[in-house]
């Protein structure tokens, strides 16, 4: 096996503690969807349990039928891509609803930089939550460190696909805000820079193999050709790196959005954190904007937290106590709030127009 793959395989093994042969439990897992497996189950063993909430059980056929029910009802009011939001308390009615809402073809926005903002949840309301986990944005670090004291614990960061599903995740029993954790149980996961395998805390592009990811784009086989490598793996787009020390992987930006200014790479990410850093930042978002010289400026937008004001050339000053020289930002422009996606994620052409 190449040094990846085992990388991969010593993450299988973090996320199945005590399993002897966690490569048969990866050859096991099969290339369906999460309601075809569960409606796969209601078939197999219609009578076994399949979750017990607070006591209350619910078996594989029941819950495969409920949900069935509420996928029929939100197909009259919804179309498949379109976002729901489930908003209730730990029971069967939310596993029956999430369930029926993935049937449907619907989709779960980010919140947390919202729940810090509210009254209740900064009186400590969800200090007694026992799980919370993190996907489609990247969780800043300034962030993380504050989450906890509002949820009682740090958010499970995961990462995942709209082309693979979830490929990587902190584990259960020990979560971090820094990295997205290591490959899930039958995902193989390497880092590629230019034509080679990175070296361990080497940037490079995220590439996948497994039966979660897709067999291509419909339609578009010229886009399904540029998705794959010649071996066969999935080209994520995403940068990151493997921590030598710890196995775990943390993800630098996305080579779309990699800055280019005077010849030299920027990751907005990069920059971003460096900025969530200074007390006066809830939120940043960076972006290349054409310049004559450069080729590419580096920009930023901030939110501000309530009760500052926009200093530019301290927040610039801040930037380059963190960064070298090329990669601060040469204008900061102040905004109620970045322009985002359905899934949260933020929209750089949007900023672009706001420069």
């Amino acid at each position: 096996m190449t040094g990846y793959e085992d990388w991969s395989v010593a993450g299988w093994r973090t996320h199945l503690p005590g399993v002897a042969d966690v490569r048969a439990v990866a050859a096991s897992l099969g290339e369906e969807t999460i309601p075809a497996l569960a409606a796969a189950a209601a078939e197999r063993v219609p009578g076994r349990v399949a979750v017990t909430v607070d006591g209350e059980p619910v078996t594989h056929a029941e819950l495969d039928d409920e949900a069935g029910r509420v996928a029929a009802w939100l197909a009259q009011r919804v179309r498949p891509g379109d976002r729901v939001l489930l908003a209730a308390g730990a029971g069967l009615g939310f596993v029956r609803c999430y369930l029926g809402a993935l049937r449907a073809g619907a989709v779960v926005p980010t919140i947390y930089q919202a729940l810090l903002e509210a009254p209740a949840a900064l009186a400590g309301g969800l200090a007694g939550l026992r799980l919370a986990v993190c996907g489609s944005a990247p969780l800043s670090p300034a962030l993380a460190g504050r989450v906890p004291a509002v949820l009682g614990r740090l958010p499970l960061v995961r990462y995942g696909t709209t082309e693979s599903g979830l490929n990587v995740s902190n584990p259960l029993g020990g979560a971090r805000g820094d990295t997205i954790g290591v490959p899930l149980p039958g995902v193989l996961a390497r880092i590629r820079a230019a034509d080679a395998l990175a070296d361990p805390g080497e940037d490079g592009e995220i590439q996948l193999r497994g039966p979660h990811v897709f067999s291509g784009y419909w339609n578009d086989p010229a886009a399904t050709s540029a998705a794959f490598t010649p071996d066969g793996w999935f080209r994520t787009g995403d940068i990151g790196a493997v921590d030598p020390a710890t196995g775990h992987l943390a993800i630098r930006g996305r080579t779309k959005e990699m800055i280019i200014t005077g010849s030299l790479n920027v990751y907005p990410r990069e920059v971003e954190i460096a900025l969530e850093g200074h007390p006066s930042v809830a939120e940043a978002a960076v972006a290349g904007v054409a310049d004559e010289r450069w080729g590419e400026r580096v920009t930023a937008w901030v939110v501000l937290r309530d009760g500052h004001g926009l200093d530019e050339a301290a927040l610039i000053a801040h930037a380059r106590t963190r960064l070298a020289g090329y990669k601060c930002p040469k204008r900061i422009f102040q905004l109620a709030e970045l322009p985002r996606n359905q899934l949260g994620k933020v929209v750089r052409s949007g900023l672009r127009e706001r420069g």
